[in-house]
């Protein structure tokens, strides 16, 4: 079994991973006519492997609970029952294997009631 070096993750690569998701949600909105969509795949291979191990996780749409501790979150409306992730304004960062890793930057969201 692949142990994970457990260290501190140079703030340099969090501004990149947060980027990367920037770019890719603003491509998923816009289309990519340059076909860069292609770029931000090489860079989360090259972020994801050669003992980096580092991926990130867009928790838009998941239910959230005041118990996650992967997400720092600000509540939208009024009510504060059954919330969902309504925005993401940074992923979570984790590092490791998408079936075991530990995150390693928490994601910070907007929540709100689901209609």
């Amino acid at each position: 079994m692949e142990r994970i070096r457990i260290q501190e993750t140079p703030k340099g690569l969090l501004t990149i991973m947060n980027n990367l998701y920037e770019i890719e949600r603003k491509l998923a909105i816009h289309g990519d006519p340059g076909n860069a969509n292609r770029n931000v795949e090489r860079i989360k291979e090259a972020l994801s492997g050669e003992g980096l191990l580092l991926f990130y996780e867009d928790p838009l749409g998941q239910p959230f609970k005041e118990t996650r501790t992967d997400l720092e979150a600000s509540i939208s409306g009024s009510s504060t029952e059954n919330l969902v992730v309504a925005d993401v304004i940074k992923p979570i960062i984790r590092c490791g294997r998408p079936e075991l890793s530990r995150v390693v930057h928490k994601g910070i969201v907007v929540v709100e009631a689901r209609k």
